[in-house]
């Protein structure tokens, strides 16, 4: 695959999510003939103030959990609006000191990558592209699960590093790796013409996160027994193994346990992607530093 080729795949623009939606509400509904029956008054008035009783009770619930709703909606919005201006602010502050060098995303499988990289690059004013993508594009197959089950992965490892090698060429991308990309030494040179970002999170997380949506495009969990989720974590587990030192090779490491640990949560499912872009440029911004630092250094 030539790097020309790579350049003529569109690159993809990420929209945050849509806030929407429609008020429900309810109302008593009286049907035709209900009324007090004259020759049973008290009877008939004890019901009327238990119909009303409930009703009003039923309304002031109604209420408070709408006012709660609200609330919750108000805080949500407000969070993602602060963190929209951070994000904006941030890659300000870093933009200069990257002089247009790509930015490579390593790290597991459904640790987020592409989502966090497409933010990144929105808001860098890069393109965006994903490696896997790119190789079954270039190999005429749909998915990397096909690649593996009909040629080999083998055959896909060696037109990852093709891919990585014409976009390690390029200027301003973001780039989403395969998880299995860090193995390779000859990836990392390539990579590491550019910035790279590890992201770092807890395998239980991705576990959870890859049994939701299932592990038949996870060519290697097929082979693992179990349920979705043990058959996940298993497999994370050895290849977070085998694995760990050579993530541990990117220029900033961006941990989601310390994220949420900052942010109070005991669950790193309930930041934001922008969070994450936010960390991931604080992050770069921190390395950059060193990095302008012991330039001078050398200069001198």
């Amino acid at each position: 695959m030539e790097a020309a080729s790579a350049l003529s795949y569109q690159s993809c623009s990420w929209n945050g999510p849509e806030r929407g939606g429609r008020r429900t509400g309810g109302g008593l509904r009286i049907q035709k003939g209900f009324g007090v029956d004259r020759r049973r008054p008290s009877i008939n008035l004890q019901v009327s103030q238990a119909g009303t009783s409930s009703y009003r009770s039923e309304s002031l619930q109604m209420k408070i959990s709408c006012c709660c709703n609200r609330k919750e909606e108000s805080e949500k919005f407000l969070t993602g609006v602060d963190e929209a201006l951070i994000l904006k602010k941030k890659s300000e502050d870093v933009i200069p000191y990257m002089n247009e060098r790509c930015l490579f995303l390593v790290g597991m499988m459904g640790s987020g990558k592409t989502t966090v990289g497409k933010i990144l690059s929105e808001v860098l004013g890069y393109s965006f592209f994903d490696s896997d993508k790119l190789v079954e594009k270039a190999v005429g197959m749909y998915s990397v699960a096909q690649i593996f089950k009909e040629r080999s992965e083998a055959f896909f490892r060696d037109n990852e590093s093709k891919a990585l090698r014409d976009l390690s060429l390029m200027r301003r991308l973001v780039v989403a790796t395969g998880g299995g990309a860090v193995i390779r030494p000859t990836n990392w040179r390539y990579m590491k013409r550019g910035i790279t970002v590890w992201l770092d999170v807890p395998l239980e997380a991705l576990a959870r996160r890859i049994a939701a949506v299932g592990t038949e495009s996870r060519p290697l969990l097929h082979n693992e027994p179990g349920d979705p989720y043990t058959k996940a974590l298993i497999r994370l587990s050895t290849l977070s193994e085998e694995r760990g030192d050579a993530y541990a090779n990117a220029d900033a490491r961006v941990c989601l346990q310390h994220i949420a640990s900052k942010q109070g949560h005991g669950d790193v499912s309930a930041l934001t992607p922008t969070a994450i872009a936010i960390e991931a440029l604080i992050k770069i911004e921190s390395f950059l530093s060193k990095d302008k630092a012991v330039e001078r250094l050398t200069y001198f």
